[in-house]
């Protein structure tokens, strides 16, 4: 099948809707079509135990969707995991960005680049006040000390851009107050270590003695 192409010089989001729907993620990134292969299961291990930790902290007048898209003028970026504010239209084709408090990405090899550079200064642009970063690889500046995943929380100062506020590793409960209070140890959002059972065995010896000479 022939990929379609834009109605105009840059790809927009209404251009998604003649994409196929064959499993890979299509995001519009500063009028430029960004594909992506499905994540691994890890990833989305990650942003299913967030979503249950989200959910159970979330106010009611707030909603956590995952796998939607956010409407930043044309562009159509697409958090894995973000925290909504007001009315929603559940047959739209995104949420509109100034209804989106919160945007989390968990950092792939193949999404390194968006997740670290691009898109959060899309997000910020569009004024979105909280962003969340995961990294579950091993990255470059990573502390001798630090245990994967590492959460690295941004709230948008009054430049425009986003300002660390946090930085947890695993084993660190650590408390977030935007958009809402929420504790969780980034550890506890990976899928846990099988535990083997233990093996025990016992060796007897018989002593073989030299037959007596007759």
């Amino acid at each position: 099948m022939a990929m379609p192409m834009p109605h105009s010089d840059r790809w927009t989001a209404t251009d998604l809707d003649q994409m196929p729907d064959d499993g890979l993620r299509y995001e519009v990134l500063n009028g430029q079509l960004v594909v992506n292969v499905a994540p691994k299961p890890m990833h989305q291990w990650l942003i299913k135990r967030l979503t249950q930790v989200l959910d159970a902290a979330v106010p009611v007048d707030r909603v956590v969707l995952d796998g939607v898209g956010t409407l930043i003028g044309d562009d159509e970026p697409i958090p894995d995991l973000m925290v909504v504010t007001g009315a929603i239209d559940w047959q739209g084709r995104g949420i509109p960005a100034g209804q989106v408090e919160l945007a989390v990405e968990v950092v792939s090899k193949s999404t390194t680049l968006q997740d670290r550079l691009v898109k959060p200064v899309l997000y910020a642009q569009a004024g979105i006040p909280t962003y969340w970063r995961f990294e579950i690889n091993s990255f470059k500046g990573r502390l001798v000390d630090e245990q994967l995943p590492v959460l690295f929380a941004y709230s948008l100062g009054t430049e425009g851009e986003y300002e660390l506020t946090h930085r947890a590793s695993a084993g660190s409960p650590v408390t977030l107050r935007a958009p809402f209070e929420v504790t969780f140890d980034p550890g506890g959002l990976l899928p846990r270590k099988p535990t083997l059972p233990r093996v025990t065995c016992s060796l007897s010896f018989r002593s073989v003695r030299d037959p007596e000479p007759g």
